[in-house]
């Protein structure tokens, strides 16, 4: 039975937007930390403005690390390196507000249960190579091309702020093609509007779309659409970390429970069992269990087994779901504690992934999208 046609549409934004400024400064703080301290307990958050970055939070840790360093060090390389562009690493002010972990939180976390409650999701679908929704994919790979060729001087005339936003068209379910593009890149004031368009076109969109799924006669382009993208970064919004949620997981495609990721260490659930989620339903889909699947987990403050564990298969499964439930709960560990440990969590990993998004890339450090119990579940199910 045929289903209807329908169009989604995905966003992403580049390292050097106001919001991801903020997530790869906290992610370079507890990245310093849990190299010293495995075990610390980090939860920072970052604002940045024109001239301003101001880190606040609750780190308990048995080591030292010089936060403004860190701080004028993750600016500089995402590339803001000059004060015309309205903030810079070198003048701007790094303010910061820290004190300990609450002992409420700790007395719970200490005996390996949650460090707070919360419901975290994870999605797979096979609908591409690295079991990600069509359009959040793209629009990663628009916004990393956007910033390789502002690194590489192929485009130098960019500046490090910019966002893309891809919608698909499926049909029966599957992507059929790609309807409309939107890039806004920060440039410089040295650049025509129509030079910028083309460029953007041909070395960033173009390149990151599959042949199959290019229609160049009928795809919408709206390229920098206010016509002009001077002031960006800081300068033009305030940051704040854990303001890109959707961008960070599956843009939009999957539910998510709200919690952000960046610059919480691996006790917190709201990252780690996200992390977890993600590899149930990469491996359920990997083993063709389903062609789509979503994990929920949810958990009780202090208490360190899920309350609950919900599989969503979107009507694709290929075996009884009731089936698929038992083998989770047998294979895959879900207290913070087995998260940990199985995922290999305290390790200085986190910065590299607060821009790009957390899920969908080729990365040993990246654990969580290993698909190595897929032998297991098959195993399990029979099949």
């Amino acid at each position: 039975m045929s289903q209807p046609s329908y169009l989604f549409t995905s966003e992403s934004v580049t390292e050097g937007h106001p919001d991801k400024i903020c997530d790869q400064i906290s992610d370079a703080i507890l990245d310093a930390i849990i190299t010293q301290d495995p075990v610390c307990r980090v939860a920072c958050e970052t604002m940045v403005t024109t001239g301003i970055a101001f880190v606040a939070g609750e780190i308990t840790t048995s080591c030292y690390v010089e936060i403004p360093d860190i701080v004028r060090e993750t600016i500089k390389t995402v590339g803001y390196t000059r004060a015309k562009y309205g903030f810079d690493y070198e003048t701007c002010a790094v303010l910061t507000a820290i004190h300990s972990q609450s002992p409420d939180i700790a007395m719970g976390v200490d005996t390996g249960g949650a460090g707070d409650q919360g419901l975290m999701f994870g999605f797979a679908t096979n609908e591409t190579t690295e079991f990600m929704p069509t359009p959040i994919s793209l629009a990663h790979k628009m916004t990393k091309r956007l910033t390789d060729v502002r690194k590489n001087d192929i485009l130098p005339y960019l500046r490090p702020d910019g966002k893309s936003q891809v919608t698909v068209q499926y049909k029966d379910g599957v992507p059929h093609r790609v309807t409309c593009v939107v890039v806004s890149a920060q440039h410089s004031t040295d650049v025509t509007l129509k030079e910028l368009r083309e460029d953007i076109i041909e070395k960033v969109v173009l390149p990151s779309i599959p042949k199959e799924l290019l229609d160049e006669e009928n795809i919408i382009y709206h390229i920098n659409p206010t016509g002009r993208f001077v002031v960006g970064g800081p300068q033009g919004d305030t940051g704040v970390t854990g303001r890109k949620i959707i961008v960070d997981t599956y843009g939009g495609f999957a539910n998510h429970g709200g919690g952000a990721f960046s610059g919480k260490d691996p006790s917190k659930v709201d990252r780690s069992a996200c992390y977890m989620a993600r590899y149930i339903a990469k491996n359920v889909v990997a083993a063709g269990i389903a062609d789509r699947c979503e994990i929920q987990l949810a958990y009780a403050i202090g208490v360190a087994d899920p309350v609950s564990v919900l599989v969503n298969t979107k009507g694709t499964e290929k075996v009884a779901n009731e089936k698929v439930v038992k083998a989770i709960y047998d294979i895959f560990p879900m207290t913070p504690l087995g998260i940990i440990n199985h995922l290999k969590l305290r390790r200085p990993i986190y910065k590299k992934t607060a821009a790009y998004g957390h899920f969908g890339r080729n990365d040993p450090d990246f654990t969580w999208e290993a698909t190595d119990q897929v032998g297991a579940l098959k195993q399990a199910l029979g099949l």
